[in-house]
């Protein structure tokens, strides 16, 4: 029996979102139609595809072998499509003049997703009008290969999977804290200082990657104040919460809060940007990927110096 590219669509949609509500929003067909239509390719394979329960749609071993097969033509559609599109647009305008369009999602961790993107993103959608940026500012890792997003930000290198990756920059961090709770807090001159005083930082068991164990370097063993998102934790430093570790580049959105123990203590991280492997000839992809990366490091180097 034939089997279609359409089935396969939307069967890895549902492969992709495990649930059928989930993969509704992404293809524009409801749920009762959806669960048919998985129900009839299954029927015409001969194959049980998933297995259903009330927490969703999981993928047998025979949906596991044909999501390998259907992501490979899902590949080549978008490999084909854009090289008609590039190839169209090449000959009328030149192959570097020619603007970007489209919708692409960008997954981030939330200190970059916050304070590097939106200017980045938006001086790009001013050069690419025809340009759809989604930026998806999640604490944990993106997994590309369920198609979370068209490519991510990490801030270290995946070691396993069908990816691509790429180190974007180095960026610094600091202890800071602000001015009011400096005011009246002990004595901050030296690491050992710190038992002394309200440690803002991330929670514990929710911290995703080592790279982001920032306080685990310092010794700092008790967090008064926690938070999975470094946009909390630095509007936690900005009203008098305590000392915390902060992006160097983020200080600029907290002008009430400045850097200390500076000549005792610096971390450097990097950003790493990370593709699907499959999508290494996608024209638009890899265009905005080193407009992408671009931005960022010139946006890093200024915010830093400030």
């Amino acid at each position: 029996m034939q089997t279609h590219w359409d089935d396969l669509r939307l069967f890895l949609a549902v492969a992709r979102a495990e649930t059928l509500s989930g993969a509704s929003a992404t293809v524009r067909l409801d749920a009762a139609t959806l669960g048919r239509r998985i129900a009839r390719l299954e029927a015409q394979l001969g194959v049980s595809l998933f297995l259903k329960s009330p927490q969703g749609y999981a993928m047998t071993d025979a949906g596991q072998r044909l999501m390998i097969k259907a992501e490979a033509v899902e590949d080549a559609i978008r490999a084909a499509a854009e090289g008609v599109s590039a190839r169209r647009a090449a000959t009328t305008e030149g192959p570097q003049s020619v603007a970007l369009t489209g919708q692409i999602r960008l997954g981030a961790p939330d200190g970059c997703a916050n304070y590097l993107l939106p200017q980045v993103c938006a001086a790009l959608t001013d050069q690419h009008p025809g340009l759809d940026i989604q930026i998806v500012a999640l604490p944990r890792v993106f997994n590309l290969s369920r198609r979370e997003a068209d490519m991510a930000i990490g801030v270290s290198a995946p070691t396993s999977g069908r990816l691509t990756v790429q180190r974007i920059t180095d960026y610094q961090l600091h202890f800071a804290a602000s001015e009011g709770y400096l005011a009246t807090a002990p004595e901050l001159s030296q690491i050992s200082d710190l038992r002394r005083h309200r440690i803002v930082g991330y929670i514990a068991d929710m911290i995703f990657d080592r790279e982001l164990d920032y306080l685990a370097d310092a010794g700092v063993q008790r967090i008064a104040l926690a938070s999975n998102s470094v946009s909390v934790q630095l509007n936690l430093l900005r009203q008098g919460g305590g000392v915390g570790v902060v992006h160097d580049f983020a200080l600029s959105a907290a002008p009430e809060v400045r850097r200390v123990l500076q000549n005792t203590f610096s971390l450097k991280r990097s950003f790493y940007l990370i593709r699907h492997a499959a999508d290494r000839n996608h024209n638009t992809l890899t265009r905005f990927a080193d407009l992408l990366s671009q931005g960022i490091r010139a946006e890093v180097a200024r915010l830093e110096q400030i």
